[in-house]
């Protein structure tokens, strides 16, 4: 069994490591993408990984996964707060949505506090830093019923 993963990384995370490094730590998006790699051969899935500034671009790319991917991961930063645009285009989306955010974003001021996303989203990850993208890749997985026997249970199923 495999899995198709889609991870989407909305605007100025391309500056992670040097962009307000006391929120969002010194970690890279390309080392993001390294461990999420890494993780997919693990996981048995593939990965595609994606970052763009433009709306316009992150609603296409969500169209492209309703035919390539089978769950979709997004950090989608900024537009988390605003985009109606990218919200409608998850709507669209069949499979799990998983949601990322690098910080707890329920502890920022109000402008980054409430993801409107959110309410397409199966879950969210907040707070967790970059191992979040690893935790909603386990979690893809395990929802699309494609977590490796080699896995403990626990992390299999969920319980033990």
């Amino acid at each position: 069994m495999s899995c198709r993963l889609m991870i989407l990384n909305g605007p100025n995370l391309n500056l992670l490591g040097v962009r307000e490094p006391e929120i969002y730590g010194t970690t890279t998006l390309s080392a993001i993408e390294q461990s999420c790699t890494a993780l997919a051969v693990q996981l048995g899935c593939s990965v595609t990984f994606h970052q763009s500034n433009h709306e316009g671009v992150l609603v296409d790319l969500i169209h492209e996964a309703r035919h390539s991917a089978d769950a979709i991961i997004i950090n989608p930063a900024g537009y988390s707060f605003t985009s109606i645009a990218i919200f409608d285009a998850l709507k669209a989306f069949a499979g799990p949505i998983l949601e990322v955010h690098i910080s707890n974003i329920h502890a920022r001021d109000e402008l980054h506090r409430h993801s409107i996303l959110s309410r397409v989203a199966k879950g969210v990850i907040c707070g967790l830093g970059p191992y979040g993208y690893l935790l909603a890749m386990q979690a893809a997985s395990q929802m699309l019923g494609n977590t490796p026997a080699a896995l403990p249970q626990p992390l299999r199923d969920g319980v033990s």
